[in-house]
């Protein structure tokens, strides 16, 4: 199937795989639980091709502002960050991209998974997926791919790239306790389903999150995220874990409402119909796929063909069954 690529492109390294942020988003910010998983169905991967594409050239000129990032980052941190910096920009010289079928401004990580691809080609005295993973290593791989990550949009958790790059699930706990772990294997005859609703835009990550900030200094909206987002929240990763369906959707309902009423202009105007009809007919739940604003939104519904039916017309990728 690949014989063709090969002969035109040098490959420099494994794949990395999008992630879906499946409970967590804005909530982390402020100390909710989370749940991350790979999307393998939206991948990238660093490559030389001898004829590259415009879309290549972009990635390109877009890798040599990064390397200069990633230069000074190692001059003011050099305790934190080691890179090959000379071997990277001798690659960016040589055309090197970021190949990747991950839509930019989805809320699924591309570029989380970039920054995963250049710490496993180009970091040196890297951690390594094989070794044991202590919570601790976790911890150090979370934070600095954060301030990696943030030359993209302001600020990072770190949690995009960390899923990217172990390509586990990932459990944050709080701030400080993050761990890969198990979740229910799929069922490929269930008729429950996760998927992901193509908006048809593009979102933007930083205004979003400065909207959030906007809203965090009114004291009804904080005590709104604390009791009912994020209370809702952590239900729906604690059920999700353990299997329990039928709470999950008694929490995804609710979760659902939560965000509609509260968290507007995050849902591109033309969904909030579409969300509202989904907790009235109990077909299908929506909610953000991280941070909002266009991209992807996530659905849930215990019966697929049943939401597939009432979302005639959108596009729907399914992401996992139950």
């Amino acid at each position: 199937m690949h014989d063709a690529w090969y002969k035109t492109s040098s490959m420099k390294g494994p794949l990395f795989y999008a992630k879906i942020l499946l409970f967590g988003e804005y909530g982390i910010i402020k100390n909710s639980k989370g749940l991350a998983i790979p999307y393998n169905a939206a991948k990238g991967a660093l490559k030389i091709d001898e004829h590259p594409s415009a879309k290549a050239l972009d990635s390109n000129k877009k890798l040599a502002k990064y390397a200069t990032y990633l230069e000074q980052l190692q001059h003011d941190q050099p305790q934190q960050f080691s890179f090959e910096i000379d071997r990277l920009k001798e690659d960016i010289n040589k055309g090197l991209y970021f190949d990747s079928s991950i839509p930019e401004g989805y809320g699924i990580g591309s570029s989380g998974a970039l920054v995963a691809a250049i710490y496993s080609n180009y970091a040196t005295d890297k951690i390594t997926v094989l070794e044991n993973l202590t919570r601790e290593k976790l911890l150090e791989l979370k934070k600095l791919f954060g301030t990696m990550e943030s030359f993209f949009h302001g600020t990072s958790s770190g949690l995009d790239p960390l899923n990217s790059y172990l390509s586990l699930p990932i459990l944050i706990q709080a701030e400080n306790q993050v761990a890969s772990t198990a979740i229910p294997s799929q069922n490929i005859n269930g008729k429950g389903a996760v998927f992901l609703l193509d908006s048809g835009m593009v979102g933007e990550t930083a205004p979003m999150i400065q909207i959030f900030f906007e809203k965090m200094k009114k004291e009804g909206f904080r005590t709104m995220l604390v009791n009912k987002f994020i209370k809702h929240t952590d239900a729906c990763v604690d059920d999700f874990i353990s299997g329990n369906f039928n709470s999950l959707f008694k929490h995804l309902k609710e979760l659902s409402g939560v965000v509609l009423k509260n968290f507007k202009p995050m849902i591109p105007s033309q969904f909030h119909e579409v969300w509202q009809k989904g907790i009235e007919t109990n077909d299908y739940y929506l909610k953000l796929c991280g941070s909002g604003g266009g991209g992807y939104i996530l659905g849930f519904t215990e019966d697929l063909e049943k939401a597939k039916k009432s979302l005639k017309g959108h596009q729907i990728e399914v992401v996992y069954t139950f």
